[in-house]
């Protein structure tokens, strides 16, 4: 009988190099996964006095090195500083980072209505118009000289400015001659010479511009910090309501405000707490208008009901959270929610995560969220973790919310810079 022998070395070698393609797919997969994750993780942690680092509860990002071998006594002592190695499964290294261990931070919670008045830092200008001349032909003198929407004006001929009405007075008195305005465009200071025109509608010298130099509104008090008499809300800056560009804060005080109403959201358009100021009595001073909410001291200490431990970032998960909101009246209330995404990249400050509103009462009433919302508390685990900045315009059932973190950095500023301290 003869014997038949099959060949098996070509099917090894076709499984064999299966095998290592989809191997080397998977090396290459994690390398770039923690490519990825080294340039949008941030290089530096806080870490509360006694607690282990970790990263909010992914399994994909360990901690290992010597940075987990560290003695129990470098957690336990505010003010140590450690290095932490990152990995992707514990197999493939992102980053070290640097870890500082801090005392846990607790502050008072807020969540009600506040109103804002501010006066600007110089005047905007918001846009740029024709005048007509003497011979009845249309031109725009500020446009020509190079004025653009958004720049701040801070001085004419040398002289500070600090109101239209000011302005308004000095373009007046200057006979038709060239004014020389400095104004702030960015991080830039731009010195431009325009020509006023004499309109005979008013026999008036004008510049052509539309120009703004207050704001005011309400919003939501996030939290106040009783060892500083300091205060945080918003969560994100005011913005000019024509330009965008954020209102560069001369002086302010916050007062008193009440929630009358409510416009409800939906999907493409934004909806909106309806307010009032309560009383022109100051509670405090606006010292900040930052990208990150606005700040400032309280006159007086306020009442508040409840103090909370802040969470750091790395210590926020995706799921369950509670929102502290006002809407009706001055007394705020609790509704449920919950994180769909947590990202600690720094690329936007503002926009740390994504949130949900899953409570029925809220949605029946305000759609989700809605502007006025904005520094409404974020509570997860008993600690508070952000505040709400940003809701979707076409699902207002979701919206953005800011670290904690990152607003009580701005916070502390303040109170190092005001000299604030317990009482």
């Amino acid at each position: 009988m003869k014997q038949t022998y099959v060949n098996l070395r070509p099917l090894f070698y076709r499984c064999y190099r299966v095998a290592a393609a989809l191997f080397s797919l998977f090396v290459l997969c994690g390398m770039c996964t923690a490519a990825y994750f080294a340039s949008v993780l941030p290089d530096r942690y806080y870490l509360a006095k006694g607690e282990q680092f970790s990263i909010g509860d992914s399994q994909l990002i360990q901690c290992g090195g010597s940075g987990k071998n560290y003695p129990l006594s470098v957690y336990s002592a505010a003010g140590n500083t450690f290095q932490m190695q990152l990995s992707l499964l514990g197999i493939i290294d992102i980053k070290d980072v640097s870890v500082q261990v801090v005392d846990r931070r607790v502050v008072a919670l807020c969540g009600t209505p506040f109103g804002i008045k501010m006066v600007t830092d110089g005047v905007m200008v918001v846009g740029t118009g024709a005048v007509t001349d003497q011979n009845s032909q249309s031109v725009q003198p500020a446009k020509e000289a190079g004025v653009q929407e958004g720049d701040v004006i801070l001085s004419l001929d040398g002289e500070k400015i600090s109101s239209k009405r000011q302005l308004t007075e000095i373009v007046s008195a200057c006979s038709g001659n060239p004014v020389s305005m400095t104004v702030r465009r960015g991080d830039q200071l731009t010195e431009i010479t325009i020509e006023p025109v004499k309109s005979p509608l008013d026999n008036s010298y004008h510049l052509g511009l539309w120009v703004r130099d207050s704001s005011a509104g309400i919003g939501t008090m996030t939290y106040y910090d009783p060892a500083n008499g300091c205060f945080a809300g918003l969560g994100h800056a005011i913005c000019d309501v024509d330009t965008g560009q954020l209102m560069p804060l001369s002086q302010g005080e916050i007062v008193e405000a009440s929630i009358i109403g409510v416009k409800a959201g939906t999907a493409g358009n934004p909806g909106q707490l309806q307010g009032a100021f309560a009383g022109d009595q100051a509670l405090g001073t606006l010292c900040a208008n930052s990208y990150n909410g606005v700040y400032g001291v309280y006159s007086t200490q306020p009442t508040y009901s409840q103090t909370i431990p802040m969470a750091q970032s790395q210590e926020i998960t995706e799921g369950p959270v509670k929102i502290l909101t006002t809407i009706d009246g001055e007394k705020p209330q609790l509704f449920d929610a919950c994180i769909e995404k947590v990202t600690l990249s720094q690329d936007e400050p503002t926009k740390n995560m994504v949130i949900r509103i899953t409570d029925p009462v809220l949605l029946e009433t305000t759609g989700g969220i809605v502007q006025g919302m904005s520094g409404s508390p974020i509570i997860q685990n008993g600690m508070l973790v952000g505040a709400v900045t940003h809701v979707f315009v076409n699902d207002p059932t979701r919206g953005y919310g800011i670290f904690a973190e990152n607003m009580d950095g701005t916070l502390l500023t303040i109170a190092a810079q005001t000299g604030q301290k317990a009482a």
